[in-house]
């Protein structure tokens, strides 16, 4: 007689589907921010070059520790404010409150078009972007920015990588800062740092990310952030120190690729990944 073996993973799966069931019931923003002091005025600045309203809570698990930890000032820039006009006013509100929750400066550039072709394709239109992102570089002078790798599929990201590394390509020799790529739609072939969340910045990210309610109601990825951020894991193990590496004892995390902008050119920290975790302090990036 054949013996029925019971699956010891059918609960542990159960568990995560009524999770994401009861995530769905979860109120989208509406509430207070955490009033928690912010770092004083001159302290360093950390730019998020942020394609669309959403994207400084998605890729945002570094900055947040920047700014809890680290002290420095987060300032998130946001590029667009997406392609659909009607929905510009309501997108800009909920950005309000989404960097007001995480605890985020905000600038809004607020261009069109910012994809390769029309960059690349319209000079004037260039320069007059790269003018805007240029000014805020050189009015904030951060110690770090954010931005999209080159490969990360969605046009107005890869626009947006385009039109930083232009408007620091035209700044003079001696801007130095750190520049950190970030993904989401697209991985990046070679990162060379991940970072780890704790349960409360995570969840303080899924919630500053709920305050995008219209993108939300359209596609629940602030209930699926915490298994993106698990995936990292697996995948930051092999990628940023090679295949065959033990995974750290990480439950979420972010993976970045992070070089040095000095005399004019981007230039590796180390040949070798950078991992921090979530006791360690974040700003061991810019001792690498």
């Amino acid at each position: 007689m054949a013996i029925s073996l019971k699956n010891p993973y059918r609960q542990f799966v159960a568990k995560y589907a009524r999770l994401a069931g009861a995530g769905k019931r979860l109120p989208l923003g509406g509430f207070p921010p955490h009033n928690k002091p912010a770092p004083p005025p001159g302290a360093p600045v950390a730019l998020i070059f942020s394609p669309h309203p959403d994207d400084e809570c998605i890729t945002g698990g570094l900055a947040l520790r920047l700014l809890r930890e680290a002290g420095m000032r987060v300032i998130n820039v946001a590029i667009t404010l997406g392609s659909d006009k009607k929905r510009r006013r309501a997108r800009l509100r909920e950005l309000k409150h989404a960097c007001a929750w995480l605890g985020f400066g905000l600038e809004v550039a607020g261009l069109d078009k910012v994809d390769p072709v029309s960059l690349v394709d319209n000079r004037e239109h260039l320069l007059a972007a790269v003018k805007v992102v240029a000014e805020l570089l050189i009015r904030h002078r951060p110690r770090a920015i954010f931005f999209p790798h080159e490969a990360d599929l969605h046009y107005t990201h890869t626009g947006t990588h385009c039109l930083v590394i232009h408007a620091i390509n035209a700044l003079p020799l001696d801007f130095q800062t750190t520049l950190i790529e970030t993904e989401f739609w697209g991985p990046m072939a070679s990162p060379n740092l991940m970072v780890e969340s704790g349960p409360d910045d995570v969840a303080d990210l899924m919630a500053a990310l709920s305050f995008h309610a219209g993108e939300m109601r359209r596609n629940p990825y602030h209930l699926r952030l915490p298994a993106w951020m698990q995936d990292n894991v697996r995948r930051g193990a092999e990628l940023t120190d090679g295949p065959g590496q033990a995974a750290p004892d990480f439950t979420f995390a972010t993976l970045y690729r992070l070089r040095r902008w000095k005399n004019g050119r981007a230039q590796y920290f180390s040949n070798r990944g950078l991992k921090i975790g979530a006791a360690e302090n974040p700003s061991a990036i810019f001792n690498s």
